[in-house]
């Protein structure tokens, strides 16, 4: 984020949402909307919970006035308080229940511990294996092997 309005409306933010148990992860100011749009990626500062709907409105008004009250925007605006969503790995086992049928990239260890990777469709997690599905067969890659698990754009 090089743009220096942007830094000062994540600080503005940030200290807005912090005091509410939250933090700002990222701000983005689309400047060709009319009005201005500010959009702020906020996550639970406690990493065991996930953010609301609820919470977003709950923080959409002491930021707004955050930014309000200081004089970073002398314009209208439009503030989106959103969740930062999921990133391309799957961690979580909500992940995996999430992304079911999704193209997966899995990275893993083969017998002789050289890493590979099979692209194919997510089928199941369990605690022993990871199934994925490559055109029609189904592939079994013991969980202790895998190294990571990224969402991919087809299923290879």
């Amino acid at each position: 984020m090089s743009n220096p309005i942007a830094s000062e409306l994540k600080e503005i933010a940030s200290s807005a949402a912090i005091i509410n148990g939250f933090e700002v992860v990222e701000i983005e100011m689309l400047t060709h909307s009319r009005p201005l749009s500010i959009q702020v990626n906020v996550r639970h500062r406690d990493p065991g919970k996930e953010v609301t709907v609820d919470d977003c409105a709950f923080l959409s008004q002491p930021i707004d006035e955050a930014i309000q009250n200081s004089s970073t925007i002398n314009q209208p605006f439009i503030l989106e308080i959103s969740s930062e969503g999921i990133g391309e790995f799957l961690t979580e086992e909500r992940d995996f229940q999430t992304f079911k049928g999704f193209p997966v990239e899995v990275t893993y260890q083969d017998l002789k511990k050289v890493e590979q990777q099979k692209k194919g469709l997510l089928l199941a997690k369990s605690e022993d294996d990871l199934q994925i599905n490559q055109k029609g067969r189904i592939n079994r890659i013991p969980i202790k092997d895998v190294l990571r698990v990224r969402l991919s754009t087809s299923s290879g």
